[in-house]
Formats: C-alpha cells, structure tokens, sequence
C-alpha cells in the first residue's frame, strides 16, 4: 500500500482520501448528519471533510471517519498525511489551517466519550451546539474579519460557562475560506506570544484561550497587548482576527482605573480590551434551553443527560464541561473519597433524598473499602476524605458537596394537612448529578453492602427515603433489611409502612393491632387508612362508626369514601341506607355517587327507584346521569323511555343528549329536525355535532360550506373535522384537497391526518406520496407514521425500504418500529438481521427486542443462541431476561449457572414491583429467608 501511495501528489492524495470517504458513506447508506451523531465532530468539521475545495481535514477527523465508515484506517490516515504535506505549509506565519485543528487542542471541553463502536477508545466527544445572543457578537466580528477588517473579541465568563466553545463554532465559516489558526502556547504562552505575533500573517486567527496567561504575564503581558495593538491596527497585516476568554475576576482586574498616583500595571491592556469585550451568561436561557432540548430529542444524547440534570437552572455549559473531570476525580481519587461516592451513589440510586447526612455517608463507607484500605486508615480519614471531595473542578462543580438546606417557610398556625417532617441534624451533602447519573448505569447490578443498610437503618429518620430504601432491598430480596427498614419508616411516621404492616395484621386476623397502626397512619395524614378502617368497622357490622369514619375521611378531603361505602350499603341490599349516604356524598360534590346507584338500580331491574336516582342526581348538577340512564333505556330496546330521558337531559344542557336526538331524527329519515338539533348542540359547543353537519353538507354538495363548517370545528379546537374531511376528500380521488386540509389539521396539532393519508397513499400502491406524507406526520410528532408505513413495506417484501422507514421512526422516537421489524426478520429466518435490528433497539433505550428474541429462540430450540441475546439484555439493563436466562440454565440442569444468574438478577432489583413479585417465587424456592447484602443466603430470622 505504502507504494501506491508513493505515487500520490498532495492534491491526488487529497481527492483519493474523499473518494474513499464518499464511497464509504454511500457504502454504510448514512448521511452526514449521521457521522456528526457519531463520531462526536462538528457539523462543519465534516461537511469540509468531504468538501471537494476544503482544507485537508485532520488526522483526528479522518481516524474518527473511518471508524464510523468502517474503513481502513491506516491506509487513509496515510493518505492525509501525504495531502497535508502541500504547499500550504510553506505559507508564511505560524499556525495552520482551521480545519486541521481538534478542537479539544484549543482547549474545548470535552463532554463524554464515545459510547459505541464508532469511535476510538476514550475518544472525547462534543455536543451539539446551541447559540446564544454573545454569539451574535462573535458572528459580526467574523463576518468583519472575512470582509477583510482585524477584529479582536474576549469573552469574558465564570469557568466552563461556553467560552471557548463558542470561540470554536465562531471560526467554522473562517475555515471554508482557508484561513489559518494559531495557538501560542510553547514553550510558554507569554513567550510562544511575544516571539511570534510580529510574524502572523493576514488571515488568520489569534487564539488566546485563557488571555491571563498572555495579558496578565507580569514581565510580558504589556508588550504582548502592545503587539496585538499593532497587528490590529496595520493595514497590510490585514485581516485577522484575536479571539481571547477571560474569566470576570481578570477582566475586572486589568480594566481597573488605577488609583491617583499609584501604579499602573495593565495601562495598556486595558486599552486593547476597551470595546473589545462580551459577557458570557452564566446560564443558558429559556430560547436556549428550547433549542438544546429539540437536539436532544433527535438523538443528542450528550445534551439530553445534560438537560436530565441541568435543565432547572440551565447552567448546561458548565455540566457538561464539567462532567468529564468530577467523573475523572471519583476514578482516580482515594480509596476513602471512593468509598464515600459509591455510598452516596447507591444511595441516590435506591432513593435516598438529596441531601444525605454525613453520619450516613461516613458510616455507610466502611465495606466500600478493601480490607488493606480499610486498616490503613488514619483517624481523621473522613475529614480528609471530605476536604478531597469539596475540591471545585471545571464550572463550580465538587464530587460531594456540604450544603445548607434552605428552611420550609409556612404560614403560622398549625395545619391539619401536613405533618412535620424530621429536622435534618448535623452536616449533610449533596453528590455532583453527573456522578448520580453514572452510579445509576456502573452500579446497577450491585447490591450494597451491608453498612450501608445499617447506617441507613441508623441515621436516616426521612419516611421517604426509608420507605423507598425499603423497596429497594425488598425488590433485591434483602427481606430481613427490607423488615427492620420498613418498621424504621413506621417509627418514623411513613404512611405506607404503617398501612403496609396493619394489612399484614388484618391478614392475620389481629383486628386490634391492624386498627392500631391504621390509626396511627390516619394521625400520620393517611385518609385511606381511615377508608380502611371504615371498610373493618363496617365488616365487623359497626354501622354507625364506619359511617363517621366515611365522614372522617371526607372531612379530610377524600370525598370518595362515602360513595363506596353507599356502594357497600346498597350490594348488602341495605338500599336506604346507601341512598342516604349518597346523597351525603353528593352534597360533597360527588354527584356521580347517586348517578352510580341509578346505574346499580337499573341493571336490577328497578327502572323507576334508577329514574328518581338519575333525577336526583341531575338535580344536583349531573345531567350525566340522565345522560347514561337514557343510554341504558335505549339499548334495552324501550325507544319512547330513552328519547324522554335524553329530552329532560338536553333541557338541562347536556350536550351529549342533543347530539344523540339528532341522531335518532337522522336515522330516521327527518334531516331537517336533525340539523336543526346538531345546530343546537353546536351552540351548546359539541364539536362532533359540527362534524355531523360537515357530512351532511359533504354529501349534498357542498362542499364550500362543509370545508367552512369544518374549519370552524377547527376553531373551535376540534382538528377531527378537517381529518375526516380530508380523509372523504382522499377516497373522492381529490388528492390536492386532501393534502391541504390534512396539512391545515396537522398545523393545529393533529398529524394523524396525515397519517392516516399516507396509510391510504401506501395501500393504493402511491409508496413515494405515502412516504411523503408519513414524513410529514413524523414532523409534526407522529412517529408512528413512519413505523406503519414500515411494517406495510415489510410485509410487502420490501425490506430495504422498510428498515430505512423504520430507522427514521427510531430517529424520531419510536423504537417500536425497530422492534417490530427484529421480530418479522426472525420470523422470517433472516436471524442475523434480526439481531443487529434489536441491538439497534437496545441503543435507542429499550431492550424488549433482545428479550423477545431470546424468548424466540429458546421456543426454537436455540439454546446457544437465547442466552447470548439474554445476556445481551441484561448487560442493556433488563431484569426478567436475568431471570429468563437463570431459568434456561436450570431446565438445562445447570444448577450452578442459574443459581449465579438468580444472583445477579436479585442484586440488580426488579424494576418495578410487580416484576419482582413475578419472580419471587424462583427465589424463594432458593433462599426462603432472603439474602445476606453480600448475597449468602440469609440464616432463619422471623
């Protein structure tokens, strides 16, 4: 290869380098929007990448291309190299073309690495960028320096607040027009500056990221910012353009008016920066934060985690600069510092508020340590492990930081509503959210150890956190940790925990202590622990202490509870008894409570004790009920009743009632009366009724008159009149028409319209319109276009087109589309395809894909195959394919194999309750008592 690439010129080793890069990207059928998702370069990076008259791109950009391409990197890294050597480097005056550099070279903070095969190991990647109003400054001074006028601009900001970054994007369109960079940094920046600014030429960018190292030098910062002034301000070195970052400290420091008579150290520094200078926002605002979050919705995943943790108080410049360097301090810190994150890590993880004591953290720590770092500990080790953890890194941002709780302010007096909680005592800590976030992913298939669960038994007093610290060991079949945490949330006043222990007395029939803690829980706030006393008293035949009980309840804002114990009263046949307490509820606003005993009373047969019911309870407000009593007449065939019924209904406003009437006129051939009644429940604001009316102009002719009606339905906020219309239009064969009016129907929020065009579209055999319009509908939110339109194109034989359909249905949220077509190709035996469509699943968050396809497998006899995609959707974070793995292992009879599996499974915890119930039995069978926190079984305890 090395002699081919002997005969290769600069410019032919250039245009040999795009034609490979062209081919490849044809070759993996993705865009260019794709490789910057990717390979984490700039939008711009790569367009001139590719760029036929662009600079020779870097060899960071053309290593991050062909790893995403797929292409053989040496052969192009060597190609760049032989294009780099043009003439371009005879140019006079330091730096080198803007296209050459990598950002992270001139000091943009990296946000993340690459997460998949694309990139290079730890290869750092960048955000999509969000401009502000500061970068409007910039842009004019760039357009000024390409119309050939010097520019100089320092942003001045806090740490990581965008600075550079947005010096960086500023720079781009200076790149397509050949300009050079020049970063002065060696041997020194003070020195690399002096020596070399008489020798920049026109067209090129001064970089002077961090200017105190250049302007505040204290033997040169004075002849640099008279250097500057010169380049400036000579006509023939023209155009440049000095971009500089300051922190406020320093720029209030060098243009500071010096004191009458008293030194003057940055006279002329303070010259260059006068007019020179843009402020940096510490936060991004709510325009900014708009546009961040619709990039993260297609696809930017770093600024979505960013926005998870950021997005309250928009400081997202400074998350993301400063992620990478708190997740570098836990990784290289000491081992107590690391033991004090895991633990707080693991707290976050399993539900613990944000503040968490340091009497927790410290004893929590103790089995996080290895036993060699354990007895190596000095006395004062958590004050030190503490100071090590305060320490700020990029943006203000700390590992753990000591904070003050802000105090609840409430209005004097006491109140009845709410019950104090604990008062936090002693210091307490918060943990960096990009840490959080981490420990949720790296620390998922742990279970803490346990000091952990003792400290947490120990110092943690908040009901909450103890109650989800409960679920927590609960779900990871820690029994005897989730019993003592769950009688320490009870002690500590948690509803849940009072309620959940009576019902495990009331099971056992210990009325008495289940009434206890109930009780103890209705003085905790609970009202449904007073509807669950209520429900024992009225069992128990104690009438009169369930009802006021009921009362109790609805005195405490739960107005449910009289009308399910009239529901109670009226299944034991008590019927005046039920009437009575309905109407109690009714005059707490439960209208509904009589209408439902009107309900009970005719399904029983007794239509005149259900009219009276239903009249009452329109009475009261609820012409529902006769509304719904109508309703019943009417299907039980007793026209004359129903049409009464929906008479004294619509007298009283009922819309519904109108509407049906209407109908009923329709039906029965009298148009005119029914119009007249649909206009009457238009007024009455019944958009269906104006529907009703656009048909019926629809199919006499009218069509200006039933498209006005529709619009006015529109206006009205009723979209549906304008999609069926559209929809009579399509089957009319009048395309144009149809595709206006969805369109205006997608416009005001319902792109189903359009949608449901392009499902016709495609089964009329119109694949291009129908793409069209599903792309439209995608547009306008409704990804669910696109993957319809793939499942049809996959049922057709159409794979290539189906599985383009379904990735732009992934590209706009619906992974549903991927996973539907993972399951047709292994139906259809295509099971390498499969596979890669759910791992593509997997990537975009769910991980159902693989787990069906295990499932598949393993019902296929492919036994091999099941557990490598079960393992695949454990490792993408799913518990039941665990689980489905250890079973697969047991019926092999591997019983060590599933019994590892099982572990894993109860370490990771169910994610969600009803999952763990669902397996609780596999492991009760193994370990009726639970599990130690080091996962040994748990000796007999109760």
């Amino acid at each position: 290869m090395h002699d081919e690439q002997a005969g290769y010129s600069p410019d032919s080793a250039l245009a040999e380098l795009r034609r490979r890069l062209e081919a490849g990207l044809a070759r993996a059928r993705l865009k260019k929007t794709d490789l910057v998702a990717r390979t984490g370069l700039s939008r711009t990076t790569v367009q001139l990448a590719f760029q036929t008259d662009g600079p020779v791109p870097s060899t960071q950009t053309v290593t991050a291309l062909a790893r995403a391409l797929k292409l053989p990197m040496e052969e192009l890294q060597a190609l760049q190299r032989i294009a780099a050597g043009d003439g371009s480097s005879d140019r006079p005056g330091p730096g080198q073309p803007i296209g050459q550099w990598d950002p992270h070279a001139l000091e943009v903070h990296p946000a993340g690495t690459a997460r998949d095969g694309t990139g290079l190991p730890g290869q750092r990647l960048l955000p999509g960028y969000v401009p502000r109003e500061h970068d409007q400054v910039l842009a004019e001074a760039v357009r000024d320096a390409a119309a050939g006028r010097s520019r100089m601009l320092v942003l001045v900001g806090s740490s990581s607040t965008g600075k550079t970054r947005a010096c960086w994007e500023a720079v781009q369109p200076l790149a397509e027009q050949g300009w050079r960079l020049w970063h002065p940094f060696d041997p020194t920046r003070a020195e690399a500056a002096l020596e070399d600014l008489a020798r920049v030429a026109p067209q090129t960018v001064v970089w002077l990221n961090e200017a105190q190292h250049y302007l505040g030098d204290p033997g040169a910062g004075e002849r640099i910012a008279a250097a500057l002034h010169t380049l400036l301000t000579t006509p023939e070195r023209a155009p440049v353009l000095v971009l500089g970052t300051l922190w406020p400290d320093y720029a209030k420091e060098y243009t500071a008016l010096p004191t009458p008579g008293g030194p003057d150290p940055h006279s002329r520094v303070r010259e260059l920066l006068a007019g020179r200078t843009v402020r940096i926002p510490e936060a991004f605002d709510d325009r900014a934060l708009a546009e961040a979050r619709v990039k993260a919705d297609r696809g930017d995943r770093l600024l979505a985690d960013a926005l998870t943790r950021a997005g309250k108080d928009g400081r997202l410049a400074q998350d993301l600069a400063g992620g990478p360097a708190i997740l570098e301090r836990y990784q290289t810190g000491s081992p107590a510092a690391r033991a004090l994150l895991e633990a707080a890590m693991d707290a976050r993880r399993l539900g613990v508020g944000l503040h968490l004591p340091r009497a927790f953290l410290t004893d929590a720590a103790a089995d996080y340590l290895h036993d060699t770092d354990w007895n190596q500990l000095t006395d004062d080790w958590a004050e030190k492990a503490y100071a090590e953890l305060a320490e700020h890194v990029h943006g203000k941002h700390a590992p753990l930081s000591r904070i003050t709780p802000r105090p609840q302010r409430r209005p004097p007096g006491p109140s009845p509503d709410s019950v104090p909680l604990p008062r936090l005592t002693g210091p307490v800590f918060r943990l960096a959210d990009y840490l959080e976030q981490h420990g949720r992913t790296i620390r998922r298939p742990l279970c803490p150890p346990a000091s952990f669960w003792h400290a947490a038994y120990t110092h943690l007093t908040h009901p909450d956190d103890l109650d989800n610290l409960t679920m927590a060991a609960e779900t990871r079949y820690r029994l005897q940790w989730a019993h003592h945490l769950r009688h320490r949330a009870a002690e500590h006043g948690s509803t849940n925990a009072l309620q959940h222990l009576a019902e495990i007395r009331e099971e056992a029939r210990d009325r008495e202590d289940a009434e206890n803690l109930y009780r103890q829980a209705v003085d905790h706030g609970s009202t449904d622990a007073l509807w669950r006393l209520a429900v024992m008293r009225e069992e128990a035949g104690d009438r009169e202490s369930a009802e006021d009980l009921a009362r109790q309840a609805v005195d405490r804002g739960s107005t449910d509870a009289l009308w399910r114990l009239a529901v109670m009263r009226e299944e034991a046949g008590d019927r005046e008894s039920a009437e009575n307490l309905a109407r109690q509820a009714a005059d707490h606003g439960k209208s509904f409570a009589l209408y439902r005993l009107a309900e009970m009373r005719e399904e029983a047969g007794d239509r005149e004790s259900a009219e009276d019911l239903a009249q009452q309870a329109a009475d009261r407000g609820s012409t529902n009920a006769l509304y719904r009593l109508a309703v019943m007449r009417e299907e039980a065939g007793d026209v004359e009743s129903a049409k009464n019924l929906y008479w004294q209904a619509a007298d009283r406003g009922n819309t519904g009632a109108l509407y049906r009437l209407a109908e009923m006129r329709e039906k029965a051939g009298d148009r005119e009366s029914a119009k007249n009644l649909y206009r009457q429940a238009v007024d009455h604001g019944s958009t269906d009724a104006l529907w009703r009316l656009v048909v019926m102009r629809e199919e006499a002719g009218d069509r200006e008159g039933a498209e006005g009606l529709a619009r006015q339905a529109t206006d009205h906020g009723s979209t549906n009149a304008l999609h069926r219309l559209a929809v009579m239009r399509e089957k009319a064969g009048e395309r144009e028409s149809a595709e206006g009016l969805a369109r205006t129907a997608a416009d005001h929020g319902n792109p189903g319209a359009l949608y449901h065009l392009a499902v016709m579209r495609e089964e009329a055999g119109d694949r291009e319109s129908a793409e069209d319009l599903a792309r439209q509908a995608a547009d306008h939110g409704e990804s669910f276009a696109l993957y319809r339109l793939a499942v049809m194109r996959e049922g057709a034989g159409d794979r290539e087109g189906a599985e383009n359909l379904a990735r732009q249905a992934a590209d706009h949220g619906s992974t549903n589309a991927l996973y539907r077509l993972a399951v047709m190709r292994e139906e259809a035996g295509d099971v390498e395809s499969a596979e890669d469509l759910a791992r593509q699943t997997a990537d975009h968050g769910s991980t159902d894909a693989l787990y069906h396809l295990a499932v598949m497998r393993e019902g296929a006899g492919e036994r091999k195959s099941a557990e490598d995609l079960a393992r695949q959707a454990a490792d993408h974070g799913s518990t039941d394919a665990l689980y489905r793995l250890a079973e697969m292992r047991e019926k092999a009879g591997e019983g060590k194999g599933a019994e590892d599996l099982y572990h894993q499974a109860a370490n990771r915890g169910a994610g969600n309750l009803w999952v763990h119930i669902a397996h609780t039995g596999a492991l009760a069978e193994r370990w009726p008592n639970g599990l130690d926190p080091d996962g040994t079984p748990t000796p007999p305890w109760r």
